[in-house]
């Protein structure tokens, strides 16, 4: 998730995309997207079991900057909030 400027980016996994996605955009979820406005899905994977959904997650939390934003643009070169996509 990013915010609007695409200033920060934000990396989780989660077991219900739509419904997690849901509450950062509401802001029901205290902490870094509520704090920075990360409220745009710009990037989703979808993994079957969850130690390799967390194996990901960590996997992408530990790349530069430059590296997630190949990720995103890789999919989504116009940064696109995504939300719609997951419904």
């Amino acid at each position: 998730m990013t915010n609007t400027r695409h200033t920060v980016l934000y990396t989780g996994f989660t077991s219900d995309l739509a419904k997690r996605n849901y509450e950062h955009k509401e802001k029901l979820v205290a902490g870094f997207t509520k704090r920075y406005n990360a409220t745009e899905l710009v990037y989703f994977e979808c993994i079957e079991d969850r130690d390799s959904a967390l194996a990901r997650e960590k996997q992408i939390k530990g790349v530069s900057r430059n590296k997630k934003e190949f990720l995103i643009n890789s999919k989504n070169p116009d940064w696109r909030d995504l939300s719609d996509d997951i419904l």
